[in-house]
Protein backbone atom coordinates (compact mmCIF):
# COMPACT_ATOMS: atom_id res chain seq x y z
CA UNK A 1 0.00 0.00 0.00
CA UNK A 2 0.93 3.67 -0.69
CA UNK A 3 0.24 6.53 1.35
CA UNK A 4 -0.10 10.40 1.17
CA UNK A 5 1.19 12.17 4.25
CA UNK A 6 -2.30 15.01 4.47
CA UNK A 7 -1.27 18.85 5.78
CA UNK A 8 -2.31 17.85 9.26
CA UNK A 9 0.59 15.25 8.74
CA UNK A 10 -1.59 12.28 9.12
CA UNK A 11 -0.92 9.40 7.04
CA UNK A 12 -4.01 8.30 4.37
CA UNK A 13 -3.80 4.97 2.16
CA UNK A 14 -3.68 6.07 -1.17
CA UNK A 15 -6.44 3.67 -2.42
CA UNK A 16 -9.43 2.44 -0.42
CA UNK A 17 -12.76 0.74 -0.97
CA UNK A 18 -16.03 3.10 -1.35
CA UNK A 19 -19.37 2.30 -0.67
CA UNK A 20 -21.59 4.46 -2.06
CA UNK A 21 -24.44 2.74 -3.74
CA UNK A 22 -23.95 -0.27 -1.99
CA UNK A 23 -27.03 -1.28 -0.47
CA UNK A 24 -27.40 -2.06 3.56
CA UNK A 25 -30.49 -5.26 3.69
CA UNK A 26 -31.89 -5.63 6.66
CA UNK A 27 -31.23 -10.12 6.24
CA UNK A 28 -28.34 -9.79 4.86
CA UNK A 29 -26.24 -6.79 4.50
CA UNK A 30 -24.47 -6.52 1.07
CA UNK A 31 -22.53 -3.42 2.70
CA UNK A 32 -21.47 -5.38 5.20
CA UNK A 33 -20.15 -8.50 3.18
CA UNK A 34 -18.41 -5.88 1.11
CA UNK A 35 -16.74 -3.83 3.16
CA UNK A 36 -15.58 -7.41 5.26
CA UNK A 37 -14.20 -8.79 1.76
CA UNK A 38 -12.72 -5.50 0.77
CA UNK A 39 -10.45 -5.57 4.29
CA UNK A 40 -9.74 -9.05 4.11
CA UNK A 41 -8.40 -8.02 0.59
CA UNK A 42 -6.05 -5.88 2.45
CA UNK A 43 -8.03 -2.61 1.90
CA UNK A 44 -7.81 -0.39 4.66
CA UNK A 45 -9.17 3.10 3.36
CA UNK A 46 -13.23 2.94 3.95
CA UNK A 47 -15.21 5.68 2.56
CA UNK A 48 -18.89 5.89 3.56
CA UNK A 49 -21.32 8.75 4.38
CA UNK A 50 -24.30 9.41 6.16
CA UNK A 51 -26.76 9.83 3.28
CA UNK A 52 -24.93 6.61 1.92
CA UNK A 53 -27.32 5.09 4.83
CA UNK A 54 -24.91 2.09 5.57
CA UNK A 55 -22.57 3.70 8.45
CA UNK A 56 -23.82 0.79 10.16
CA UNK A 57 -22.81 -2.12 8.01
CA UNK A 58 -19.15 -0.21 7.44
CA UNK A 59 -18.17 -0.33 11.13
CA UNK A 60 -19.59 -3.63 12.00
CA UNK A 61 -17.26 -5.02 8.99
CA UNK A 62 -14.09 -3.41 10.86
CA UNK A 63 -15.41 -4.86 14.57
CA UNK A 64 -15.18 -8.00 13.24
CA UNK A 65 -12.71 -7.78 10.91
CA UNK A 66 -9.89 -8.77 13.29
CA UNK A 67 -7.83 -5.38 11.71
CA UNK A 68 -5.84 -3.28 14.59
CA UNK A 69 -8.46 0.02 14.59
CA UNK A 70 -5.45 1.95 14.14
CA UNK A 71 -4.67 0.26 11.20
CA UNK A 72 -7.78 1.13 9.38
CA UNK A 73 -8.89 4.70 8.30
CA UNK A 74 -12.23 5.04 8.21
CA UNK A 75 -14.40 8.34 5.78
CA UNK A 76 -18.17 9.10 6.43
CA UNK A 77 -19.25 12.63 5.69
CA UNK A 78 -21.91 14.65 6.70
CA UNK A 79 -25.08 15.40 4.62
CA UNK A 80 -26.34 19.09 3.88
CA UNK A 81 -29.64 18.67 5.89
CA UNK A 82 -26.94 19.03 9.67
CA UNK A 83 -25.12 22.33 7.56
CA UNK A 84 -25.40 24.26 10.76
CA UNK A 85 -23.21 24.86 13.85
CA UNK A 86 -25.43 22.75 15.90
CA UNK A 87 -26.73 19.93 13.74
CA UNK A 88 -23.54 19.47 11.87
CA UNK A 89 -22.21 19.00 16.50
CA UNK A 90 -25.33 16.33 16.31
CA UNK A 91 -24.23 14.93 12.72
CA UNK A 92 -20.89 14.20 13.78
CA UNK A 93 -22.14 12.04 17.48
CA UNK A 94 -24.54 10.28 15.23
CA UNK A 95 -22.36 9.20 12.93
CA UNK A 96 -19.73 7.90 15.20
CA UNK A 97 -22.82 6.03 16.72
CA UNK A 98 -23.82 4.53 13.65
CA UNK A 99 -20.17 3.23 12.99
CA UNK A 100 -19.74 2.11 16.59
CA UNK A 101 -16.47 3.68 16.67
CA UNK A 102 -14.42 6.07 19.30
CA UNK A 103 -13.39 8.63 16.07
CA UNK A 104 -13.14 8.74 12.80
CA UNK A 105 -9.83 8.80 10.84
CA UNK A 106 -11.36 11.60 8.32
CA UNK A 107 -14.99 13.39 8.41
CA UNK A 108 -16.12 15.27 5.17
CA UNK A 109 -18.57 18.15 4.50
CA UNK A 110 -20.32 16.29 1.73
CA UNK A 111 -21.65 19.14 -0.29
CA UNK A 112 -20.49 22.97 -0.66
CA UNK A 113 -23.91 24.23 -0.14
CA UNK A 114 -25.91 25.64 3.09
CA UNK A 115 -24.04 27.00 6.04
CA UNK A 116 -20.78 25.52 5.51
CA UNK A 117 -19.11 27.65 7.49
CA UNK A 118 -20.92 26.61 10.65
CA UNK A 119 -20.69 23.63 10.08
CA UNK A 120 -17.10 23.35 9.28
CA UNK A 121 -16.68 24.97 13.31
CA UNK A 122 -18.51 22.22 14.35
CA UNK A 123 -16.18 19.61 12.56
CA UNK A 124 -12.67 21.65 13.71
CA UNK A 125 -14.39 21.42 17.33
CA UNK A 126 -15.03 17.82 17.02
CA UNK A 127 -11.02 17.33 15.59
CA UNK A 128 -9.75 19.34 18.68
CA UNK A 129 -12.03 17.20 21.35
CA UNK A 130 -10.25 14.09 19.44
CA UNK A 131 -13.64 12.37 17.83
CA UNK A 132 -11.98 13.34 14.37
CA UNK A 133 -8.02 13.24 13.02
CA UNK A 134 -8.52 14.83 10.04
CA UNK A 135 -11.32 16.90 8.47
CA UNK A 136 -12.00 18.06 4.68
CA UNK A 137 -14.93 18.77 2.37
CA UNK A 138 -15.77 16.98 -1.03
CA UNK A 139 -17.47 18.22 -4.66
CA UNK A 140 -15.62 21.66 -3.30
CA UNK A 141 -14.82 23.87 -6.37
CA UNK A 142 -11.41 26.09 -5.84
CA UNK A 143 -13.67 29.18 -5.41
CA UNK A 144 -15.60 27.54 -2.92
CA UNK A 145 -12.61 25.71 -1.31
CA UNK A 146 -11.03 29.40 -0.75
CA UNK A 147 -13.52 30.83 0.64
CA UNK A 148 -13.60 28.08 3.28
CA UNK A 149 -10.37 28.88 4.04
CA UNK A 150 -10.67 32.25 4.40
CA UNK A 151 -13.24 31.48 7.00
CA UNK A 152 -10.95 29.34 8.97
CA UNK A 153 -7.82 28.98 10.57
CA UNK A 154 -7.95 25.51 9.88
CA UNK A 155 -7.47 24.44 6.60
CA UNK A 156 -8.99 21.47 4.89
CA UNK A 157 -7.05 18.24 5.16
CA UNK A 158 -8.42 16.79 1.78
CA UNK A 159 -10.98 17.59 -0.81
CA UNK A 160 -13.00 14.74 -2.38
CA UNK A 161 -14.27 15.21 -6.07
CA UNK A 162 -15.31 13.16 -8.91
CA UNK A 163 -12.06 12.79 -11.35
CA UNK A 164 -11.98 9.62 -14.33
CA UNK A 165 -10.41 9.54 -17.60
CA UNK A 166 -13.32 11.73 -18.77
CA UNK A 167 -13.54 13.89 -16.26
CA UNK A 168 -9.90 14.78 -14.92
CA UNK A 169 -10.43 17.96 -13.67
CA UNK A 170 -7.03 18.97 -14.15
CA UNK A 171 -7.22 22.82 -13.09
CA UNK A 172 -8.96 21.98 -9.72
CA UNK A 173 -6.27 18.79 -8.56
CA UNK A 174 -3.46 21.61 -9.55
CA UNK A 175 -5.50 24.15 -7.34
CA UNK A 176 -6.11 21.39 -4.51
CA UNK A 177 -2.18 20.28 -4.81
CA UNK A 178 -1.12 24.24 -4.30
CA UNK A 179 -3.24 24.85 -1.33
CA UNK A 180 -1.29 21.62 -0.01
CA UNK A 181 -5.33 20.30 0.10
CA UNK A 182 -5.09 15.97 -1.18
CA UNK A 183 -7.49 15.47 -3.73
CA UNK A 184 -9.34 12.25 -3.38
CA UNK A 185 -11.41 10.81 -6.27
CA UNK A 186 -14.89 9.39 -6.34
CA UNK A 187 -16.35 7.78 -9.65
CA UNK A 188 -12.61 6.85 -10.83
CA UNK A 189 -14.56 4.32 -13.43
CA UNK A 190 -17.31 7.09 -14.74
CA UNK A 191 -19.73 4.84 -13.44
CA UNK A 192 -18.45 2.50 -16.52
CA UNK A 193 -20.01 4.91 -19.37
CA UNK A 194 -18.78 5.85 -22.57
CA UNK A 195 -17.42 2.05 -22.59
CA UNK A 196 -14.79 2.79 -20.28
CA UNK A 197 -13.81 -1.32 -19.39
CA UNK A 198 -12.95 -1.68 -23.09
CA UNK A 199 -11.84 1.61 -24.16
CA UNK A 200 -8.96 1.05 -27.15
CA UNK A 201 -6.99 3.58 -26.04
CA UNK A 202 -6.85 2.37 -22.59
CA UNK A 203 -6.60 -1.18 -23.28
CA UNK A 204 -3.85 -0.61 -25.35
CA UNK A 205 -1.25 0.92 -22.32
CA UNK A 206 -2.81 -1.88 -20.12
CA UNK A 207 -1.37 -4.86 -22.49
CA UNK A 208 1.60 -3.01 -22.19
CA UNK A 209 2.01 -4.25 -18.77
CA UNK A 210 -0.65 -7.29 -18.43
CA UNK A 211 -3.42 -5.29 -16.73
CA UNK A 212 -6.91 -4.59 -17.09
CA UNK A 213 -8.33 -1.07 -17.91
CA UNK A 214 -9.66 -0.48 -14.67
CA UNK A 215 -5.80 -1.26 -13.39
CA UNK A 216 -4.52 1.26 -15.74
CA UNK A 217 -6.90 3.89 -14.46
CA UNK A 218 -6.00 3.50 -10.73
CA UNK A 219 -2.34 3.85 -11.33
CA UNK A 220 -2.99 6.77 -13.45
CA UNK A 221 -4.70 8.51 -11.06
CA UNK A 222 -2.20 6.88 -8.20
CA UNK A 223 0.38 8.56 -10.58
CA UNK A 224 -0.96 11.80 -10.33
CA UNK A 225 -0.62 11.82 -6.38
CA UNK A 226 -4.92 11.53 -6.19
CA UNK A 227 -6.58 9.65 -3.38
CA UNK A 228 -9.06 7.23 -5.03
CA UNK A 229 -11.81 4.71 -3.67
CA UNK A 230 -12.96 2.12 -6.43
CA UNK A 231 -16.39 0.49 -5.73
CA UNK A 232 -17.48 -3.13 -6.31
CA UNK A 233 -19.34 -5.77 -4.43
CA UNK A 234 -17.61 -8.31 -6.03
CA UNK A 235 -14.05 -10.25 -4.36
CA UNK A 236 -12.59 -10.77 -7.09
CA UNK A 237 -13.20 -7.24 -8.31
CA UNK A 238 -11.91 -5.79 -5.47
CA UNK A 239 -8.72 -8.04 -6.14
CA UNK A 240 -8.29 -6.56 -9.82
CA UNK A 241 -8.36 -3.08 -7.90
CA UNK A 242 -6.10 -3.66 -5.03
CA UNK A 243 -3.25 -4.91 -7.62
CA UNK A 244 -2.19 -1.97 -9.03
CA UNK A 245 1.55 -1.43 -6.90
CA UNK A 246 3.45 -4.07 -9.20
CA UNK A 247 3.49 -1.62 -12.00
CA UNK A 248 4.24 2.29 -13.00
CA UNK A 249 2.47 4.02 -16.13
CA UNK A 250 5.37 5.97 -18.58
CA UNK A 251 5.62 9.51 -18.86
CA UNK A 252 4.06 8.85 -22.48
CA UNK A 253 1.48 6.39 -20.89
CA UNK A 254 0.37 9.60 -18.73
CA UNK A 255 0.11 11.51 -21.53
CA UNK A 256 -2.12 9.41 -23.89
CA UNK A 257 -4.43 9.26 -20.84
CA UNK A 258 -4.76 12.92 -20.52
CA UNK A 259 -5.83 12.91 -24.56
CA UNK A 260 -8.70 11.05 -22.89
CA UNK A 261 -11.00 14.01 -21.18
CA UNK A 262 -14.04 15.01 -22.51
CA UNK A 263 -14.15 17.35 -19.43
CA UNK A 264 -18.11 16.37 -18.89
CA UNK A 265 -19.16 14.74 -15.32
CA UNK A 266 -21.38 11.61 -15.48
CA UNK A 267 -23.70 12.57 -12.34
CA UNK A 268 -24.34 16.44 -12.82
CA UNK A 269 -23.01 19.92 -13.08
CA UNK A 270 -22.05 20.81 -9.05
CA UNK A 271 -22.24 24.52 -10.58
CA UNK A 272 -25.77 24.39 -12.05
CA UNK A 273 -27.92 26.34 -10.00
CA UNK A 274 -31.29 24.29 -11.55
CA UNK A 275 -29.27 21.01 -10.78
CA UNK A 276 -28.34 22.41 -6.84
CA UNK A 277 -32.12 22.75 -6.28
CA UNK A 278 -33.38 20.30 -7.69
CA UNK A 279 -30.77 17.59 -5.45
CA UNK A 280 -30.22 19.58 -2.54
CA UNK A 281 -33.46 22.16 -2.42
CA UNK A 282 -35.10 20.04 0.05
CA UNK A 283 -32.72 19.40 2.81
CA UNK A 284 -31.51 22.69 2.99
CA UNK A 285 -34.94 24.04 3.22
CA UNK A 286 -35.61 21.58 5.96
CA UNK A 287 -33.04 23.67 7.98
CA UNK A 288 -34.91 26.71 7.78
CA UNK A 289 -39.00 25.06 8.69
Amino acid sequence: MEYITLNDGNKMPQLGFGVFQVPQVPDLSQAEQAVSDALSVGYRLLDTAAAYGNEEAVGKAVKKSGVNRDEIFVTSKLWVDHFTYEKAKQGIDDSLTKLGLDYMDLYLLHQPYGDTAGAWRALVEAQKAGKIKSIGVSNFAPDQLMNLELMSSVKPAVNQIEVSPWYQEEAEVKFNQEQGVATEAWAPFAEGKHGIFTDETIAKIGAKYGKSNGQVILRWLLQRGIVVIPKSVHKSRMEENFNVFDFELSADDMQVMSTLNKNESQFFDHRDPVAIESIFGSSLKALRD
